[in-house]
């Protein structure tokens, strides 16, 4: 059986300026942004005491994206940021003079005219980016990998983008086609949840716009008397989610930030691969998870920065681990609610249920310093935003660690 592989956080750290990026006087910016949307509600923060209780700690904490902006996912927290923090840097006026309703007003349509935003996904970043071309009355092209969900791709067409799924391509050479063809075209713009050298300032106005779920969280913690978690487990595709919690969480609490723990997928650990060998590193080839929104080969370079220098372990998980936390958040004991988390959402909770139960696991479990005061905050990302998958894998049993091929 495929088992977990873990790392700490060994490297050397370098003095700069890259907490900056998701500074609190930013992060006030991007959830006011937000809250003046008419669709916005503060996603539910889940309190699973009773499995709290049977795991052995103090306190689980889920905070659930599959009610954002109704859109099933977290993504458009960023799309919608960054694609704000384009149109103001257009109009030369700072984001916080451009709530929704000026945003989409046919004022600010007249003066920047149209604009087509070109991006890559899995499918919630580029639903996303689709939905606020829509509210923008502007145009979307998105491109995804082969073997993308359909589901996921008729979706994004429903929100009137044009969306192809590309043939021979994994995410990462999609991540260069929608690069390549906005760079060709007039009045186009790759609005991309990755960085690369020479592609920066946008992908950082994205995992800002991540910084909203990270100050609701918070928030909602504080609700309920905790004045901050002890742990967090947050999962990895290019690394952009991660950076963005890690750099709010450690703005907040500088001088006592939680444990974070970047979760991955085997096939896809490229962040993972990056903290073994102290420089990034980029995976390459079909890699093959059901953990589709984290198969992603080549880290942000800004998270990368942010991760190198605060994240605290690094962990690269087979599918099981995933399909694991699916089935526990989808079946809650006692008065527990539950929580329709999609296979890129659950991979924490299914690792921090292996650490608590695991024998083989006592090591890493030690070296968290997990144990009956710990209080754990996981982000689950994503709904069910491809049902079929997430029945297969829920009713059927696909992804089970008796049934994966090793």
């Amino acid at each position: 059986m495929s088992e977990v592989k873990w790392i700490a956080n060994n490297m050397q750290k370098a003095k700069c300026d890259e907490l900056d990026l998701m500074s609190l006087r930013e992060m006030e910016k991007v959830i006011a942004f937000h809250k003046s949307f008419p669709q916005y509600e503060e996603t539910p923060l889940v309190s699973l005491e009773a499995l709290s209780k049977e795991l052995g700690v103090s306190g689980l904490y889920v905070k659930d994206e599959s009610f954002r902006f109704g859109l099933n996912a977290f993504k458009v927290l960023g799309g919608s940021y960054a694609m704000a923090k384009f149109i103001a840097q257009k109009l030369e006026i700072d984001i916080s003079e451009l709530p929704y309703s000026k945003l989409t007003s046919d004022a600010v349509k007249n003066k920047i005219g149209d604009t087509v935003f070109y991006t890559a996904t899995d499918g919630n970043h580029g639903r996303g980016v689709a939905w606020a071309a829509k509210e923008l009355k502007q145009k979307a092209v998105v491109y995804m990998p082969d073997g993308s969900s359909l589901i996921r791709r008729d979706r994004i067409r429903e929100e009137g983008a044009v969306c192809e799924i590309i043939e021979g391509m994994n995410y990462d050479a999609c991540v260069r086609l929608a690069s390549s063809e906005a760079a060709e075209k007039s009045n186009s713009v790759v609005v991309q949840d990755t960085a690369w050298d020479g592609y920066e300032e946008i992908p950082g106005w994205i995992m800002q716009g991540y910084g909203t779920m990270g100050l609701e969280a918070i928030n909602q913690l504080k609700e309920l008397g905790i004045e901050r978690p002890t742990h967090i487990f947050v999962q990895a595709g290019v690394g952009s989610l991660p950076g963005a919690v890690v750099g709010c969480f450690q703005n907040m609490f500088p001088d006592n930030c939680p444990i974070i723990t970047v979760v991955e997928p085997h096939a896809a650990d490229c962040i993972y691969k990056s903290a073994l060998s102290g420089k990034r590193e980029i995976v390459t080839g079909e890699m093959r998870t059901i953990m589709a929104g984290l198969a992603c080969g080549e880290p942000n370079t800004i998270s990368w920065e942010i991760l190198k220098n605060h994240a605290t372990f690094f962990a690269s998980c087979p599918d099981w681990i995933s399909a694991k936390g699916m089935r526990m958040l989808a079946a809650p004991i006692g008065d527990d609610k539950k929580v329709v988390s999609g296979e890129s959402g659950a991979v924490g909770f299914g690792l921090l249920a292996a650490l608590m139960t695991r024998e083989n696991l006592h090591e890493f479990k030690t070296a968290l310093e997990l144990d009956k005061n710990s209080k754990v905050l996981f982000f689950s990302s994503e709904g069910d935003t491809d049902p079929e998958k997430y029945k297969s894998i829920v009713w059927d049993g696909e992804g089970s660690e008796f049934n994966v091929t090793i």
